[in-house]
């Protein structure tokens, strides 16, 4: 078995990811589906050779004493894969997701024209929301790329791994990896305020400490983007808050209503001719929303986000019902991932799911 070939497969098939596990082929995602390829059943010999290549010395330490390690690799000058080195059973297994080289527009995305006027701010706090592998970090990194196309600005990002490189363009570009350049999205946030950035983001928000940096640096005149897993505004916001004791979410919710800007969250969801279509909601903060973050009635934003499409907001079952008229994802495809299916079912003309 050899590695670098597996990596052609995936780049030549357009898979999402490659899965190395022992007992079995190894196996590519295309398409949201997994395909087995190659002959020969994986060994715990395989998979150890594979690690051992794959790793950088200090990635190999940290998988002997942990058990995991994560870290990115260039693929040539085709792509680059984000790698996951993990222990199951005593034995290795790893899983790779393929990050294409080619950074995508905006029309490619499908990203509403709204999310394009948010990169002229100078300040607040932008999240892209969604869950694994729903192509978050292709978002944000197109994002970046527009600003530093467009405007002269220092960019500073901290990623655990860098995915996408960046070239100084008409900005200044800081990319810092967790774990290689610096310890943590904590230590690096606390770093960045002195480092003169305009632009700041930040891979994860993982943890309270690093959630209160982010949130302070977009209320002191830095525009940043962050990312967390949820799905759709009102999750996004309630995960925040849910994030401080008790006796801290009052005053939280207040800077969040003050210094939080747009919430993006996104799915890929499957296409009839196998592949796959990115669905967005988008928030756009407006004193109705800021009101209801700082009542604590985040129940009420759907609504708000429903009744403001004219400002460019779009609810996820909107966005899905869209993608269904238009002929790009099948009926029961839109239903699995409404968030009201029984809502979505009437407004596609009632009767049952195909």
């Amino acid at each position: 078995m050899d590695i670098v070939a597996l990596m052609d497969a995936a780049f030549e098939r357009g898979a999402s990811d490659l899965h190395l596990s022992v007992g079995r082929r190894p196996v590519l995602r295309v398409g949201g589906g997994l395909q087995e390829v190659g002959d020969a059943v994986l060994t715990p010999e395989a998979t150890e050779a594979m690690a051992r290549q794959l790793c950088p010395e200090h990635n190999w330490n940290e998988l002997v004493e942990t058990g995991s390690t994560d870290f990115g690799i260039a693929h040539g000058d085709k792509c680059r894969f984000r790698v996951s080195v993990l222990t199951q059973k005593g034995t290795r297994g790893i899983v790779m997701r393929q990050i294409p080289q080619k950074l995508m527009s905006f029309e490619q995305i499908g990203l509403p024209e709204s999310v394009q006027d948010l990169l002229h701010l100078h300040r607040g706090l932008i999240l892209v929301t969604g869950p694994t592998g729903s192509g978050k970090t292709t978002t944000l990194a197109t994002m970046i790329d527009w600003i530093n196309k467009h405007r002269d600005v220092h960019i500073i990002t901290i990623e655990d791994p860098v995915e996408y490189y960046h070239t100084h363009q008409k900005s200044q570009v800081t990319q810092r990896e967790v774990g290689t350049d610096v310890t943590s999205f904590a230590e690096a946030m606390r770093r960045a305020l002195r480092q003169d950035p305009d632009v700041i983001l930040l891979g994860e928000m993982r943890d309270l400490e690093t959630t209160s940096a982010a949130i302070s640096a977009a209320e002191t005149g830095h525009l940043v983007f962050g990312t967390l897993h949820t799905t759709g505004a009102a999750r996004t916001v309630d995960r925040i808050i849910d994030q401080y004791p008790r006796e801290q979410q009052e005053q939280i919710r207040s800077q969040l209503a003050q210094s939080l800007v747009a919430v993006i969250s996104q799915i890929l969801v499957p296409t009839p001719d196998g592949g796959r279509a990115a669905a967005f909601e988008v928030m756009l903060t407006n004193p109705a929303i800021e009101n209801h973050i700082r009542k604590c009635e985040t129940f009420k934003i759907g609504s708000v986000i429903q009744t403001s499409r004219r400002q460019g907001m779009v609810l996820m079952d909107d966005c899905l019902l869209d993608l269904y008229r238009e002929g790009r994802i099948d009926k029961e495809v839109a239903l699995e991932r409404a968030f009201d299916r029984k809502a979505l079912l009437t407004r596609m003309g009632g009767g049952a799911a195909e």
